[in-house]
């Protein structure tokens, strides 16, 4: 119950959170699936090798084997000045990870097929110096603009020479992050973290896109809580998802704290009550999403 599309797993270990402990909470209330996130274009082995770790640290054997079947992982490139800046080697660095993938596809341990996605990726215009990411402007000249729309379309091009999803990453950017999508041609995937109106709403999904919802959603002024909910109630229920974007955006009451993939049990409370329907209801809903998406077989089913 309660899956979570979206989280990173060694950043959240950063933050002093017992990975373990997260695995545990999620594996007692029998969560279908989680999704480890990459950032960087070779960071997959160390966030396999930490989970893998964090399972083997889990005290409870018997939880072992659901840890293993719920954890599935992505690769990306997040779009930071470095990586823009070396994007056709880091590229190339991303495809030889899939490639191995192909070649030998048990992961870490944890089976075949657990790399599922390309991502997260995409574009980012939230100008925030004092900030985490330290995004400045002026530093961001015409050609690092021009670099991080082709990284992002290198991305959405590999994701379609391998016919993944796509994990999209998309913040005061919605016209280029289109404009990209539009370039290449591959719609399969998720806007992740969504925090755009009911227009681009439309806009990806009548392209099939699904829109992924975290914990800001909880962040909601109360003047401003019937658009939130009019914004859910229009996206289909079969393009819905929900994740934590752990170990960010903790949701209400926990914001300021590190967040965990346990916490989007919160996420789904929120959003299912401005759905006017149970938490339970929701989870299944985005769980059927989830197979649908990532072509789970239905028999994985818990």
């Amino acid at each position: 119950m309660f899956s979570d599309t979206h989280f990173h797993l060694p950043h959240t270990a950063e933050r002093g959170v017992s990975i373990p402990d997260i695995l545990t909470g999620l594996a007692r209330r029998n969560t279908f699936f989680a999704l480890d996130i990459g950032t960087h274009c070779d960071d997959l082995e160390k966030r396999t090798a930490t989970a893998d770790s964090a399972v083997k640290s889990v005290p409870d054997i018997n939880l072992h084997q659901h840890i293993r079947e719920m954890l599935y992982f992505s690769a990306g490139i997040w779009p930071a000045p470095e990586a823009i800046s070396e994007r056709q080697m880091q590229i190339q660095e991303l495809e030889s990870r899939f490639t191995a993938s192909c070649s030998a596809p048990e992961t870490a341990g944890f089976g075949t097929g657990k790399l599922c996605a390309v991502g997260e990726c995409g574009l980012d215009h939230h100008w925030n110096p004092s900030g985490a990411d330290n995004r400045c402007e002026e530093d961001f000249s015409s050609a690092l603009l021009h670099g991080e729309a082709e990284l992002f379309e290198m991305q959405l091009d590999l994701a379609r020479r391998l016919d993944m999803p796509v994990i999209v990453h998309s913040r005061d950017a919605f016209e280029g992050t289109r404009d990209c999508i539009n370039n290449v041609g591959w719609h399969r995937g998720i806007i992740h973290c969504f925090a755009y109106g009911k227009a681009e709403a439309r806009a990806f999904l009548n392209h099939g896109w699904y829109l992924s919802f975290s914990g800001s959603i909880t962040y909601t002024k109360p003047r401003r809580i019937d658009e939130m909910a009019e914004l859910l109630r229009y996206v289909p229920r079969d393009r819905l998802l929900l994740e934590t974007d752990a170990p960010y955006l903790a949701p209400v009451p926990y914001r300021g704290q590190p967040n965990t993939p346990v916490l989007v049990a919160e996420v789904y409370r929120y959003a299912a009550g401005l759905l006017e329907l149970p938490p339970e209801d929701l989870s299944v809903v985005v769980d059927s999403n989830i197979r649908d998406l990532f072509r789970l077989p239905v028999s994985g089913s818990r």
